[in-house]
């Protein structure tokens, strides 16, 4: 599954346009991220370059905290167990989907 701050509608579309085959959550204002230590404020300046590009995560998020979460992948087995856990500030930097299907595989 992926958990996201848009709001449902927003997710839904996402999960159309790229055909994924899992669920996509909402995380209204990014409370669960935040539980996990996994959400960071976006500052003004940067709110201004998203709405440059016409993103406005307020609209996108239902809500207006202008927060993200980290890009994260937690690999969880049947038993609630982390098997694998990815985080960067970086959001350009993420694990290949391969490695990450190769993980699922071995549980």
């Amino acid at each position: 599954m992926a958990i996201s701050p848009q709001v449902a509608a927003k997710n839904a579309e996402v999960k159309e346009k790229h055909r994924l085959e899992y669920p996509v959550l909402s995380d209204h204002g990014n409370e669960y991220a935040a539980k996990l230590g996994l959400r960071h404020d976006l500052p003004q300046d940067l709110r201004e370059v998203y709405r440059g590009f016409g993103v406005d995560l307020a609209e996108s998020n239902g809500e207006d905290s202008w927060t993200l979460p980290l890009a994260t992948r937690i690999v969880v087995d049947q038993q609630g167990v982390i098997r694998a856990l990815s985080c960067d500030p970086d959001y350009t930097i993420r694990p290949e989907p391969s490695a990450t299907v190769g993980l699922l595989e071995g549980l």
